[in-house]
């Protein structure tokens, strides 16, 4: 999407670590009527498919997820990343390792609300080791929920996670997909 790209040079800072902060648009402040640019998009590549929920993790992928949820009027279920005293013990979990904070970690959705009859699409902000979509797919393999594909603003695809979801036969879409990165020589964008 050659309007994120533009984005993300202009406004994008690439830190050491292989880290990219988008956070003027998406991880910090949202620019609304740009994230829903994004959303539109989602729903025009999945147009073709019933989606009747989006499942996204705490925190970052849930003002992108809720801005597509509206294309396609359906729920936004978004995984927590800690049991919280308002939730059952009835859920659904899956071990996560955060790349963020680097510590691994388990995410949790309630029973209640992922069912097998949901067709779900599961969106995110960033795809690297696609550590992050494994454990929502595996959320929803384990409510038998059929998993449309993933949705991703920005892929490193210089990383593994692309090539592991896609050969779990997941489909994946990113709206921009990064071939390198570096401080010094700044984003270089895939074809």
């Amino acid at each position: 999407m050659q309007l994120l790209e533009q984005r993300i040079r202009a406004t994008g800072k690439v830190c050491p670590g292989d880290v990219l902060k988008v956070n003027d648009f998406l991880n910090h402040q949202i620019d609304v009527p740009f994230v829903k640019r994004l959303g539109e998009e989602f729903r025009r590549l999945y147009k073709d498919n019933y989606i009747s929920k989006i499942l996204t993790i705490e925190a970052s992928g849930i003002g992108i997820a809720c801005l597509t949820a509206e294309q396609f009027n359906c729920p936004v279920l978004f995984a927590k990343k800690a049991m919280t005293t308002n939730m059952s013990d009835d859920v659904f979990s899956a071990p996560i390792y955060s790349y963020t904070h680097q510590q691994p970690g388990t995410i949790v959705v309630n029973r209640e609300f992922l069912k097998p009859t949901d067709r779900v699409l599961i969106i995110d902000d960033f795809l690297a080791n696609g550590s992050a979509l494994s454990a929502l797919i595996q959320l929803c393999h384990e409510a038998k929920a059929e998993v449309v594909g993933c949705g991703v603003v920005i892929e490193k695809a210089y990383q593994p996670g692309g090539k592991k979801i896609r050969d779990m036969g997941i489909r994946v879409e990113s709206l921009a997909r990064i071939k390198a990165m570096s401080v010094e020589n700044g984003i270089e964008f895939c074809d």
